[in-house]
């Protein structure tokens, strides 16, 4: 189960990221914190933080946090910046911030920053797992993180990979076998690596790469509940 932090000394704000959160349907356990010296005290380690920048006095600041959870901590979660001020974006960069979000926060802005949060721990849990094949008369292993989609094509199958194509008699059901813990066939000809989805309509999906690939429109109801659960998935291991 994924760990996210809320650390902001407004109750309202808290409340309504908490809100926000459990609005995207996502298997985690949510904390809240109204100072820096809560969350240091806490000691539990989390995935994702989202830090109000410039908190009351007494209560310690966010970039002030940020820096002992880099140089001190164990775990290093994902740091949101959430503040009402665009001053300390430069103070973000210094901490490594993944994101900065600007008070009042815009609900579907919100969305689309926590769930390319969870894709990036999704992909480095997942960093370590490969996929073997035959390939010149040897053995090759391919991270599946580098490989965008699978395409079949006269009774071969094309690696898409993010420094090039690798083509190889295989056949596209067995790899939807062995991959289906985070990729998803959309139509005959194509298995895609949900992680690098960028978007998605009913005939489509756009990945990150910027290839647009056709959905088949019987796959697309299952698709979608494959994308969520997969999201959903988090850090949870099946």
């Amino acid at each position: 189960m994924m760990r996210i932090a809320v650390c902001d000394d407004d109750a309202v704000t808290r409340a309504y990221l908490i809100a926000l959160i459990e609005k995207q349907n996502i298997d985690c356990e949510i904390a809240e914190f109204d100072s820096a010296q809560g969350y240091l005290a806490d000691g539990r380690g989390f995935d994702i933080i989202f830090l109000d920048i410039e908190m009351s006095e007494g209560k310690g600041t966010g970039v002030e946090l940020a820096r002992k959870i880099r140089a001190n901590m164990r775990n290093q979660p994902i740091i949101i910046f959430v503040t009402g001020y665009d001053k300390y974006v430069y103070d973000a960069f210094d901490v490594e911030a993944f994101q900065y979000l600007l008070k009042p926060v815009e609900e579907q802005k919100f969305a689309q920053v926590l769930q390319r949060a969870v894709k990036k721990i999704i992909a480095e849990k997942n960093a370590g797992e490969t996929l073997m094949i035959r390939y010149a008369n040897s053995k090759k292993a391919i991270p599946t993180g580098s490989i965008y989609y699978i395409e079949s094509r006269n009774h071969k199958v094309i690696l898409h990979l993010n420094d090039g194509e690798l083509e190889y008699y295989a056949k596209i059901g067995e790899l939807e076998r062995q991959l289906q813990r985070s990729f998803f066939r959309i139509h005959k000809g194509y298995l895609i690596n949900m992680f690098y989805i960028d978007s998605y309509t009913k005939t489509d999906v756009l990945l990150t790469s910027g290839d647009r690939l056709l959905i088949s429109k019987y796959k697309y109801s299952d698709f979608v509940k494959a994308y969520l659960r997969f999201l959903k998935r988090g850090l949870a291991d099946e």
